[in-house]
């Protein structure tokens, strides 16, 4: 990476986080001069926090599967995923010196498991291309003549360039840096930005029950939207419990498609299922063959075959059933009521804590102003999008740094269609 007094370059890309750097790497392997403007002090700051640190990078579903785990809206990605997939990501890391794995066969991790690994990388290959990396530099505007970008202003410098790439994310990750600034430039020049919503977080509920079940992690949780506006709205993963609410994987996933529910109904029905899927009959089943191995032992004791102590004690005390007594001394409608909601539990979503734990954005810039072949903008020309400036968000597990990748890549072709090495 350099700095550089010179202020004409054939490509500016504005934000280096993941979608950014990828961009500016593209544009400059097909023979751009190329200058990154970052608001930060520090590039890559989201990319570094990723995953925890480790930096699941993607995940190995085929094309048709991933763009499926994005909605309606998924069909957008088709040619950037045809362009660059997880395949021609892994290679691309390869290539300048990081190998990935994927150690349980789906989520892609670099085999250091850092992100720093990928952050050097990446560097490493902008300073051998020769691009201007400027940090500290909060890019006010879009400069343009006509039907056409020419570059951009900050604060104390206007740069110019035929092609700008607006990779500035969206508001996830508040504590660091994002605050929006693609959103406001790009409705500036007339695009559309989408309702915006915090995804990817923690969520609260109405009922306080689950802050005695803290200590534990529930695996292979089911969750399943109990309201007419989200009836196939599903997540399937581990849950956690906390003081006034629910997170964990399970719920980051179907949190991107609750918040905009809350928004409009102040409250959101769940049905979960805590016990590895099985329904009222299968438990019935379950405990009656625990009662024939222990007949001694207690509701509570056979129901920790399925769930952690502090779970079973606490459903089995909302089905208004003594959790020390034996199933069968218990009353039919105590134990009616406990099967049932061992099945299905119910909570009700009552809020979140906005874009400061929400670890992306949901909406963005609308993609029917962008063309989904070269990122290019269709109001501005010489204007590219990538990541999650735009409105298109996935759930965990790779899906939204592939598709930063993706864009990334595409936006840095700059309309053209350059055959890769990977």
């Amino acid at each position: 990476m350099q700095n550089s007094s010179k202020t004409s370059y054939n490509v500016i890309i504005v934000g280096a986080g993941a979608a950014g750097l990828i961009a500016a790497i593209t544009a400059a392997r097909n023979g751009n001069t190329v200058l990154l403007l970052e608001k930060l002090s520090k590039i890559a700051a989201k990319l570094k926090a990723t995953g925890g640190g480790r930096c699941n990078l993607t995940n190995t579903l085929s094309n048709e599967d991933f763009m499926g785990r994005f909605g309606r809206d998924g069909r957008f990605m088709t040619p950037a995923l045809s362009s660059f997939d997880h395949k021609a990501l892994m290679a691309f890391f390869a290539e300048i010196g990081v190998e990935s794995h994927a150690p349980d066969g789906y989520r892609v991790f670099p085999v250091s498991h850092s992100s720093v690994s990928i952050i050097t990388a990446l560097e490493e290959e902008m300073a051998r291309l020769g691009i201007t990396v400027e940090c500290s530099a909060r890019v006010e505007r879009l400069e343009y003549n006509g039907e056409r970008v020419s570059g951009v202003s900050t604060k104390s410098q206007t740069y110019s360039a035929p092609n700008v790439i607006l990779a500035t994310g969206g508001l996830g990750y508040p504590q660091l840096g994002a605050e929006g600034d693609g959103f406001t430039i790009a409705s500036a020049v007339g695009h559309k930005i989408t309702e915006l919503y915090p995804a990817m977080m923690p969520l609260r509920t109405q009922e306080r029950w689950g802050a005695a079940c803290r200590a534990d992690t529930i695996p292979k949780v089911q969750i399943r939207v109990d309201h007419p506006k989200g009836k196939n709205i599903r997540a399937h993963g581990d849950l956690i419990f906390t003081q006034n609410g629910i997170r964990g994987p399970v719920v980051l996933d179907v949190s991107r498609e609750i918040t905009p529910l809350i928004e409009k109904y102040g409250s959101v029905p769940l049905l979960i299922n805590m016990t590895k899927g099985m329904n009222e009959e299968q438990l019935r089943t379950h405990i009656k063959n625990q009662i024939y191995k222990n007949p001694e032992q207690s509701t509570l004791t056979h129901i920790m075959t399925l769930l952690p102590e502090s779970v079973a004690r606490e459903l089995s005390l909302l089905a208004d059933a003594n959790p020390d007594e034996g199933f069968n001394k218990l009353e039919g409608i105590q134990r009616d009521k406990l099967l049932k909601l061992l099945a299905w539990t119910p909570l009700t979503v009552i809020g979140h804590d906005g874009f400061k734990m929400a670890m992306i954005t949901r909406g963005g810039v609308s993609l029917k102003e962008i063309r989904p072949e070269t990122m290019e903008s269709k109001v501005l020309r010489g204007l590219y999008f990538c990541g999650e400036v735009m409105n298109l968000d996935g759930p965990c597990g790779g899906y939204n740094l592939q598709w930063s990748f993706s864009s990334g890549y595409v936006a840095g072709c700059l309309g053209t269609n350059p055959i890769h090495s990977y």
